[in-house]
C-alpha cells in the first residue's frame, strides 16, 4: 500500500506540472465516459445471457407457467445476494446520485459500482418488468465519483464527471448522444457552459464508441421514419398530449401508493413474497410485460401488434381491432403496476424503460382509435407510437427536452419534431400541474434535498449543520446563582452568550452578557439571584429537522446573531450567523470556481 500511494504521489505530482487543469479533466471525462459505456454494455449483456439460459422464446409459444416462477426465483437471487454480501440498501440509480450531488459533495458509495451490475440484471433477465437505465446510471456515476476522488479532483470536478458518467450511460444505451447530454443537464441541472458541455460531450462520444465496439451497430430501438408529420393530424396530437399527462399522473400516483403498501410490511421476506406472487400473476396473463419491454416496443413500430401482445392464456379475436386497443391499453394499465411490484418486491432496476413500453402502448392504441372510429381519418399509428413514448417521458420523469432529442435520434431525423414538441410540452405541463416533482426527484423535494438550477439553493443545500455547530459555549442552570455564574461561566467563557439548561441536558432558553452587565459587579446580588431571573427564550435550530434554508430564515426573522441547535431534545450547541455565511461563501466559490 505504501509503494502504491508512493507511485500515485508522483503521477499526481507529474500531472500538475505538465497537464492543466482543464486538459486533466477532459481525460478524466473519456475515461468516465468509456467505464459508464462499458457498465451499461455488462448489464445488456448479463440480462441478456439470463434470458436466454431460461428460453424465454420457447416459454413464450408454449404459455408456460413458469411465467409465474422465474420472477420469485430471480427476486429471491437478488434478496439473499443483498442480505448475505451487500448487506446494504440499492437504492434506484438517479434518486442515489442526486442526494450523493446535494448532500454528500458527489460522493457515491464504492458498492454502487457493482451492486446493481448483478442484481439489476437478476431481476430484469428473470422477468422484473423494470429497466435497466437507472442501474447503468448508478454503477456508471460511482465509477465516476470514484475515480474523481482517486486523482484528488475537487467537488465542482466531481460533480461534472458524475453528469459525464450519465450522459455516456444514456448515450450506450440507446446511441443516442445528444439525448445523454439532455439528461445529464435537465435531469442533475449541471450549468450550460462551455466547461460543461466539453466534457460531456467527450463523455457522450466515448460512452458510445465503446458500445460500437463491443455491440456493433444493433439498437435496442431501431426504427426508420417512414410517415411524414401532416399539419392536419396537429389537433390529434393535442389531444393525445393530454391523454400522455393523464397517464403520467397515474403513473406517479400508482407508483407511491405500491411503494406505500409495501412498506408497511415490515418484513422483507413478506414483501418478497406478495411481490413475487402479484408480478408473476400479472406475468402469466400478459406475457408482453415480461422484462424491459423493447420487444412490444419493436414490434408496435413494425405493426406487428398481435405480437407485441404476446400468447396471453385467454384465445381472443386477432382480427376485432378493437379487441386488440383494449388489450393495448391494459399493457398501459398494468405495466406500471408490474413495475412498482417489482420495486416494492425487492427487485433492483429503473423507471426509465417502463415509461417507453407504457408510452409505446398508448401511442399505439390511440392511433388505432382514430383510424377506426369510422370518421374518414388515417394516421400513422408508428408516429403515435413514438410520441407517446415522447409524452410519458416528459410527464413521469419531467425531462421533456430529453423525450424530445431521445426520440429525433433514434428515428433517425427530426421530421416528428413538431408533434414531439406538441405534445411533450402538453403532456408535462398537465403533469406539473398535479405532481410537482418526479419519481426521481419527489422524496428529494420533500426533504428540501433536490439539487435546481437555483445556484444559491443548491449551496445550502449542500451546506452541512453538523458541520456549522460550535460547542464553546459555557452552559448554566436555572437554579444557579448570579455569583456561580459569574465565577463559573462568565469568567472562563469567550463568547457573550449562555445556554441554560436543565439537568437532563434540555434546552430552556438563554442568557446574553447584556442582560447581566448593569449588576454583574453588584455583589449584595451574587446569593440572591438566579440565572432563571434573567433567562429568556430563543428560537431553536432542530437537528436532521431543519434545513440551512430553513435555520437562513429564522435567523431572518429573529435578529439573532447565535442561534441554539437542539438534537433529540438535547442541546449540542449554537450555529453563528458569521460562521454560516463564512460557510456558505466558501461553498460557493468551491461549486462554481
Amino acid at each position: 500500500m505504501p509503494t502504491k500511494n508512493k507511485i500515485l504521489k508522483k503521477v499526481l505530482i507529474w500531472r500538475y506540472k505538465n497537464i492543466s487543469e482543464r486538459q486533466f479533466v477532459y481525460i478524466l471525462s473519456i475515461l468516465v465516459g468509456f467505464l459508464a459505456g462499458l457498465g451499461t454494455v455488462i448489464l445488456k449483456n448479463v440480462t441478456h445471457a439470463f434470458q436466454l439460459l431460461l428460453a424465454v422464446d420457447f416459454l413464450k409459444e408454449s404459455k408456460s407457467s413458469l411465467y409465474f416462477i422465474f420472477p420469485i426465483i430471480g427476486l429471491l437471487i437478488v434478496a439473499i445476494i443483498k442480505k448475505t454480501w451487500l448487506k446494504k440498501h440499492i437504492g434506484h440509480g438517479i434518486s442515489t446520485t442526486l442526494y450523493a450531488i446535494s448532500k454528500r459533495k458527489g460522493i457515491i458509495p464504492k458498492y454502487n459500482m457493482y451492486a446493481s451490475l448483478l442484481t439489476a440484471p437478476l431481476t430484469v433477465g428473470f422477468g422484473g418488468s423494470v429497466g435497466l437505465q437507472g442501474p447503468a446510471v448508478s454503477a456508471g456515476t460511482a465509477l465516476a465519483s470514484y475515480t474523481a476522488r482517486f486523482f484528488h479532483m475537487n467537488t465542482k470536478t466531481r460533480m461534472l464527471l458524475i453528469g459525464c458518467a450519465t450522459a455516456g450511460a444514456m448515450s450506450s444505451m440507446f446511441k443516442a448522444p445528444i439525448a445523454g447530454i439532455v439528461f445529464a443537464l435537465e435531469v442533475f441541472s449541471l450549468d450550460i457552459a462551455f466547461v460543461s458541455l466539453v466534457p460531456l460531450l467527450l463523455a457522450s462520444v466515448a460512452a458510445i464508441i465503446t458500445s460500437y465496439f463491443f455491440l456493433g451497430s444493433d439498437v435496442l430501438l431501431g426504427f426508420e421514419l417512414n410517415d411524414k408529420f401532416q399539419i392536419s393530424e396537429i389537433g390529434f396530437y393535442a389531444i393525445f398530449g393530454i391523454f400522455t399527462g393523464i397517464i403520467s399522473v397515474y403513473f406517479s400516483v400508482v407508483y407511491f401508493a405500491i411503494r406505500k403498501f409495501f412498506y408497511q410490511f415490515k418484513n422483507r421476506f413478506v414483501r418478497l413474497i406478495i411481490g413475487s406472487i402479484i408480478i408473476g400473476f400479472i406475468l402469466y396473463l400478459m406475457p408482453s410485460l415480461y422484462g424491459e419491454g423493447y420487444g412490444l416496443i419493436n414490434n408496435l413500430l413494425k405493426g406487428k401488434h398481435i405480437a407485441a401482445i404476446g400468447n396471453t392464456p385467454f384465445s381472443f379475436d386477432a382480427t376485432n381491432i378493437w379487441i386488440v386497443i383494449v388489450l393495448l391499453l391494459l399493457i398501459t394499465f398494468f405495466k406500471a403496476i408490474a413495475m412498482s411490484t417489482t420495486f416494492g418486491a425487492g427487485g433492483v432496476g429503473g423507471i426509465f424503460i417502463p415509461t417507453l413500453v407504457m408510452g409505446s402502448a398508448l401511442g399505439n392504441a390511440f392511433g388505432k382509435i382514430i383510424n377506426n372510429l369510422g370518421l374518414g381519418f388515417q394516421v400513422s399509428e408508428a408516429n403515435f407510437t413514438l410520441i407517446g413514448m415522447t409524452g410519458l417521458m416528459a410527464g413521469v420523469l419531467h425531462a421533456p427536452l430529453t423525450a424530445i432529442f431521445l426520440i429525433a435520434e433514434i428515428t433517425g431525423g427530426y421530421d416528428l419534431f413538431v408533434p414531439l414538441m406538441l405534445v411533450a410540452a402538453i403532456s408535462f405541463s398537465f403533469t406539473k400541474y398535479f405532481i410537482s416533482n418526479s419519481i426521481y426527484t419527489y422524496k428529494l423535494a420533500q426533504r428540501g434535498e433536490l439539487i435546481t438550477h437555483n445556484k444559491d439553493k443548491n449551496v445550502m443545500m449542500m451546506l452541512q449543520i453538523d458541520e456549522l455547530i460550535e460547542t464553546n459555549f459555557k452552559a448554566v442552570y436555572p437554579e444557579m446563582l448570579l455569583g456561580d455564574m459569574l465565577k463559573k461561566a462568565v469568567a472562563k467563557s469567550t463568547r457573550n452568550i449562555f445556554p441554560v439548561l436543565s439537568k437532563q441536558k434540555q434546552f430552556l432558553g438563554i442568557i446574553l452578557l447584556d442582560d447581566i452587565r448593569s449588576i454583574m459587579f453588584d455583589s449584595e446580588m451574587y446569593k440572591t439571584v438566579t440565572v432563571g431571573t434573567f433567562m429568556k427564550a430563543a428560537p431553536e435550530i432542530i437537528f436532521h429537522n431543519d434545513s440551512v434554508a430553513q435555520v437562513m430564515q429564522k435567523f431572518k426573522e429573529s435578529g439573532a446573531w447565535n442561534l441554539p441547535v437542539v438534537k433529540d431534545e438535547k442541546y449540542v450547541g449554537f450555529i453563528s450567523k458569521s460562521k454560516l455565511l463564512t460557510a456558505y461563501r466558501n461553498k460557493l466559490i468551491e461549486v462554481t470556481s
